[in-house]
């Protein structure tokens, strides 16, 4: 028998990792197998290099889809598409096609490329009524179909888009694609006024997310409805000891919690999502997950996946897995940080400074465009993000200010002033960081530190854009980014044509690309911010400068109703005026529906728990007054808290009658409506919250009905 080291063990447990990544996807080998190698290879370059999709093998791809998927229990299909809820949808086909002689297995390639799921109760912005239902998704052939195993077998899942039967985008994936071609022929345009590389075909944009979430035990969550149906906690109060100390963030993980993470990772491998980082972050009970980077499109999908699997294996495993922003008030909230980038289909990463940055123009250019874009559009970057949860967090000590900037720190800055002066110096050397023990390596030192206030901070090749919700579908912020970006390299590539009108001279391609960005620069610095983003002084300066600051998603969501917005993304056919309405106005009523469920949740809460909890403990103080006065017995301390918890209840019950009133104000779904419950229900249950929670710290906790932050956050 062969001895076992624990480098055989190594070896063994990486190829069993190995082997089964991406085992539940059509790509690669899998794809290989199952399709004639004409076929294979047509169907790559669609893939890889967005070439478009030769309908005359669609037969044959779903020939093979469909044997593979029945190779591997599946027994259904379904076109897998992502509504503007912000969740996935789909609508599940046998392969079973019953005939004269029985039943055969069916799946053509008209099948594969087009289906017709009406779905026609999904929101649309008014882009279709309810009479109008028929809506079409259409394959996405550069997003792997993949297998959803359940305990029967499994489903075939095919990434699609949905529009509706005049063609306008139902989704989040249309308008992304669409942007990221923008992007491409923008960019193109740049690289070949310096001199494109032959084996470039293509620009594309790269994402990498950070994951953050919440873990309670599901036995906490079930006698919670505020969790159970918001996602979020509605009153309660924090803990004693929160993350005060820092001593759960990048700690221990706990075995049950690591016993589910292994769980949620080997599915996600699977599926072909890369993975790679997992810890414990800043509150207790509160985690990460981040995959490597892909292109944007294939990254959004796996996102909605990594979300979905999360809370399946959670549930696998006793937990609740919670993705809302602020599911605890007071404590760290979650974000999903965006780090974005711009690459060649050769791999050439196109915001990479290089040893020279000074001299790498193209480099400049596309930094700039970044720098243009963000100042231009700082009202649509931040409507992007803009939700009812991610208002809770947004200007809180985990996530950056609702202020738009951007961080670039000392180098680049230096580069900059260099540029904008006209006077280049020595570029800043990255060195080495002495540790001061001999037995300690030297440690290679960045050229910058990293800001984590900024909302869109460069951190080395790419731009973080850490103002993104935890439970965010990231198609609609890159959809905006991409087109806000691709606009300026349009601006900048334009310039430069005209400038040079054919000039081949590289010193005359500098000296107008430098002319050019001292122009930008001068117009467009105002966004650029290195320092705390947290601090006053900056929202002072930041108002000085002219920033926008949109606190709220009612401040923020009429940004893309403006005539600039709808100009804007109709100029690049990203979305029309009407889509973009549609989108403004599904913002929007989604908002007020939120505030307005959260309230009538919290006053269930109130009406059938914490009050009746507060008269109970009411009582029980009365009697224990009023048996101490007839025994001539001094308690005027319980008396004074008998006082206390009764005026507490009063004032509960009159907040309650307030806030009941307002939820029974009928208001449009619209920017009226948005702001009503933005500016009058959510005060009125702030106030709700503050006195209940008031109320519980003075309950015994054998009368308080919920499990409190304490119960939920640090039992594992």
């Amino acid at each position: 028998m062969e001895h076992i080291t624990m480098s055989n063990v190594t070896d063994l447990q990486t190829n069993d990792y190995c082997n089964n990544y991406g085992c539940r996807t059509f790509s690669g080998d899998i794809m290989l197998r199952y399709l004639q190698p004409d076929v294979y290879d047509s169907l790559l370059e669609t893939m890889g290099k967005a070439k478009p999709l030769d309908s005359a093998i669609a037969n044959s791809v779903a020939h093979g889809m469909m044997e593979w998927a029945i190779d591997n229990g599946c027994t259904h299909y379904t076109h897998w598409f992502q509504p503007l809820t912000g969740a996935t949808a789909e609508k599940h086909d046998a392969f079973l096609e019953p005939t004269e002689k029985g039943a055969i297995a069916e799946f053509a390639g008209d099948m594969l490329i087009r289906g017709e799921p009406d779905a026609s109760s999904f929101p649309s912005g008014g882009i279709r009524d309810t009479w109008e239902a028929r809506g079409y998704t259409a394959w996405d052939a550069t997003s792997p179909a993949f297998i959803m195993p359940n305990e029967e077998g499994g489903t075939l899942c095919i990434p699609t888009a949905f529009v509706s039967w005049t063609g306008e985008a139902l989704d989040k994936k249309t308008p992304l694609l669409r942007s990221i071609d923008v992007v491409n022929v923008q960019a193109m345009r740049i690289i070949e006024i310096f001199g494109k590389d032959p084996s470039v075909s293509r620009v594309i944009t790269t994402l990498g997310l950070e994951q953050e979430y919440f873990l309670v035990d599901e036995s906490f969550v079930a006698n919670r409805e505020d969790l159970l149906l918001c996602g979020r906690t509605l009153i309660g109060t924090p803990p004693p000891k929160g993350h005060q100390l820092d001593d759960h963030y990048f700690g221990k993980i706990p075995e049950r919690v690591l016993s589910f993470m292994d769980d949620a990772e080997q599915q996600l491998y699977e599926l072909g999502i890369p993975v790679k980082t997992r810890h414990n972050e800043v509150a207790p009970g509160q985690y990460e997950i981040a995959p490597s980077y892909e292109n944007a499109n294939v990254a959004s999908d796996h996102q909605m996946l990594l979300m979905s699997i999360l809370k399946t294996t959670a549930e696998a495993h006793g937990f609740v897995c919670l993705l809302h922003e602020k599911p605890f008030a007071g404590v760290n909230g979650s974000g999903k940080h965006n780090n974005w980038s711009i690459a060649t289909d050769t791999g050439k990463n196109l915001l990479s400074p290089g040893k020279d940055p000074y001299n790498n123009v193209p480099f400049l250019l596309f930094l700039c465009a970044v720098i243009r874009a963000v100042d231009m559009h700082a009202d649509l970057l931040r409507a992007s993000i803009a939700s009812a949860a991610n208002d809770h967090r947004l200007g809180a000590n985990e996530a950056p200010p609702a202020i738009m900037s951007i961080y670039l720190g000392k180098m680049l800055n230096g580069i900059l002033d260099q540029i904008e002066n006209d006077s280049p110096n020595e570029a800043y050397e990255e060195g080495t960081l002495n540790l001061g023990a001999e037995t300690m390596p030297s440690v290679d030192k960045h050229s910058d530190d990293r800001n984590r206030t900024s909302p869109f901070a460069f951190t080395g090749n790419k731009f973080e854009f850490r103002a993104v919700g935890s439970t965010s579908t990231i198609a609609w912020p890159n959809t905006i980014l991409n087109t806000i970006i691709a606009e300026s390299l349009d601006y900048f590539a334009t310039s430069l044509e005209s400038t040079l009108a054919g000039s081949e001279s590289e010193e005359q391609k500098d000296s107008a690309a430098r002319a050019l960005l001292r122009e930008v620069l001068r117009d467009h610095r105002k966004v650029i911010f290195d320092g705390d983003n947290y601090s006053s002084e900056w929202h002072e300066e930041a108002a000085r400068r002219g920033l926008p600051n949109l606190i709220t998603t009612a401040d923020a969501i009429p940004a893309l109703a403006t005539q600039k917005a709808l100009d804007l993304f109709d100029r690049y056919n990203v979305l029309s005026n009407r889509e973009l309405t549609a989108r403004s106005e599904v913002l929007l009523e989604q908002y007020y529906k939120i505030i307005r469920i959260e309230a009538r949740i919290l006053m269930m809460m109130l009406s059938t728990k914490v009050l009746p909890a507060a008269l109970r403990y009411q009582g029980e103080l009365a009697l224990i007054v009023q048996s101490s006065h007839e025994a001539s017995v001094e308690c005027s301390r319980s008396a004074a808290k008998l006082g206390d918890l009764a005026r507490l209840a009063e004032q509960l019950q009159g907040v309650m009658e307030s806030l009941q009133t307002m939820i029974q104000s009928t208001q449009k779904n619209n920017l009226q409506g948005a702001e009503y419950v933005c500016n009058t229900i959510l005060p009125e249950m702030s106030q709700a919250r503050l006195i209940s929670d008031q109320i519980e710290e003075t309950i015994p906790s054998d009368i308080w009905p919920l499990p409190t932050y304490t119960d939920m956050l640090f039992i594992r």
